[in-house]
């Protein structure tokens, strides 16, 4: 039997209490690391122009921030380890807000690189880790309720911020755009001080050195492998489970072009005659829909049609995603670009949904948290690549439409080629649970063929302590059928065993 989600824990979490404060906090913290680089993007524009530089060059903006916010996942988890989520998310927010007041008095295109997408990006990784990780201290058996609360912060806050950033741009131009939303990143600093970290286990009373009590003998092993767990960032053990890698290629695809529609949709609109406040607001439609989205998809995805064969849904999930970036120019309006913003937000929201889901569904708890550090290790390299690939398209065509037919054709080629392995991988592992169970049924005929071979046969027996072998005041009979009823329950013991083994093959496969 697995041990209770408490047993491992040092403290039992409140559920509750000043953990919805801590809710709140992440909230915003949340809100920001996921929505600030899609939102910035309505600025993409003036900075274009005053720089002079081309799509592509403007892309990397959000790509190397984006990257470096994935790519501090395991820095970040160290440091909320050794420091805890407070400090860590405080950092993150100063190193956010100082961002945004250097990259206003930048220059050139290279200093965005590094003020906003190197310091700004990981000051994001710092708020997310963090926020994740004190909401699974603080809770349980609401951990569900909460982490939904807490990561409907990416939604609420792109409704907001991309018309605000708008009004920013056409009252305070780029620069003092920067500035303000500088002194909003530091509202981190405040989510962060919500975060108040729980009262510690009590620790071992240590006589010369060492500790004493039951857990003396443990303490050091505990240490080391603690240690280790730290050391060891990647596992390249798990390239061995060919679920993963199917998974792990399939999401790199649809992570190739997922954000470069975000970063062109206000841009693309404005080519279409779409004023750019209206622009803005394709953003804020789009999240308005994932908001809603998000939660609907976990919902279904919980039903007892869908859940067994998950890993479908998510192949639905980026084939409608493609279908929607391919059918983009289509929409040439602004009515039908709000359908598309529509649609946009109903797809991405139904992966990101799914994704993470998909992923423990794969691995199983206990390699998830290793299996997602290596992911998202992985996926900052599409990640990185499709927002600059895309504007080297548009400055090579002069036209956004071929940037949305790229991302579609290669996020609708990643879901047909999940749902495509998905199918080879759900027989192949079918198709040896029943070998391995026909196996060990096969086996069950000879143990207990063998069993009843050594079994004495009935006889005189030598007499016990009592008289006779199988003790005081027992029959000549009565000790045969005690060794028979003996062996006799060895032979169904072997057969339980056989059988739970095979039950055992079976829930693993599936």
């Amino acid at each position: 039997m697995p041990q209770s989600p408490t047993a491992k824990l040092a403290h039992t979490p409140p559920d509750g209490g000043w953990g919805w404060m801590v809710v709140s906090g992440s909230f915003i913290s949340i809100g920001f690391s996921y929505s600030f680089s899609k939102a910035l993007t309505v600025f993409f524009k003036d900075i274009q122009q005053d720089f002079d530089v081309s799509y592509s060059e403007i892309a990397w903006v959000a790509s190397i921030m984006l990257a470096t916010m994935y790519a501090g996942g395991p820095l970040s988890g160290m440091l909320v380890n050794r420091f805890g989520s407070r400090p860590v998310t405080i950092a993150g927010g100063l190193m956010c807000g100082l961002s945004m007041v250097a990259a206003s008095f930048g220059n050139s295109i290279i200093s965005l690189y590094i003020c906003i997408g190197l310091i700004g990006g990981l000051g994001l990784s710092l708020n997310l880790n963090a926020s994740l990780t004190i909401i699974s201290k603080y809770f349980l058996v609401r951990r569900p309720l909460a982490n939904g609360l807490a990561m409907t912060g990416s939604p609420v806050f792109l409704c907001f911020l991309a018309p605000l950033n708008q009004y920013f741009l056409s009252n305070f131009g780029w620069r003092g755009s920067f500035l303000i939303l500088g002194a909003l990143m530091l509202h981190c600093c405040v989510a962060g001080a919500l975060m108040r970290p729980l009262p510690s286990a009590p620790v071992p009373p240590v006589e010369n050195g060492s500790p004493k009590g039951p857990e003396a003998g443990t303490q050091g092993t505990k240490l080391k492998s603690n240690c280790w767990s730290r050391v060891k960032i990647v596992d390249l053990s798990l390239f061995r489970d060919p679920g993963f890698v199917i998974y792990l290629i399939g999401n790199s695809m649809f992570f190739f072009g997922a954000y470069a529609p975000i970063v062109f949709l206000s841009s693309y609109a404005v080519s279409q005659g779409v004023d750019e406040f209206s622009a803005a607001t394709l953003l804020s439609i789009m999240g308005f829909v994932d908001m809603f989205t998000r939660p609907g998809t976990g919902l279904l995805a919980n039903t007892k049609w869908i859940r067994p064969r998950i890993q479908y849904f998510l192949s639905f999930a980026m084939v409608f995603n493609g279908t929607c970036h391919l059918l983009c120019p289509l929409a040439t309006s602004y009515p039908s670009l709000v359908v598309y913003a529509a649609f946009f937000g109903i797809g991405f929201g139904m992966v990101f949904a799914l994704i993470f889901e998909c992923l423990m569904d794969i691995m199983g708890p206990l390699r998830f948290p290793k299996a997602i550090g290596l992911v998202t290790i992985i996926e900052c390299c599409p990640m990185l690549l499709g927002p600059p690939t895309a504007g080297a398209l548009v400055d090579h065509y002069g036209d956004h439409r071929y940037l949305f037919i790229m991302c579609g054709a290669v996020i609708l080629t990643g879901g047909l080629f999940l749902f495509v392995m998905n199918v080879y991988n759900y027989h192949r592992i079918d198709k040896k649970g029943k070998a391995k169970d026909q196996e060990l049924q096969g086996d069950d005929v000879p143990q207990q063929e063998r069993a009843l071979e050594h079994m004495p046969e009935e006889g005189p027996q030598a007499p016990g302590p009592g008289g006779d072998e199988t003790g005081p005041g027992a029959t000549e009979e009565d000790g045969a059928m005690g060794e028979d009823g003996a062996m006799g329950d060895h032979v169904r013991r072997s057969a339980d065993n056989s059988r739970k083994r095979s039950q055992e093959f079976h829930d693993i496969t599936i």
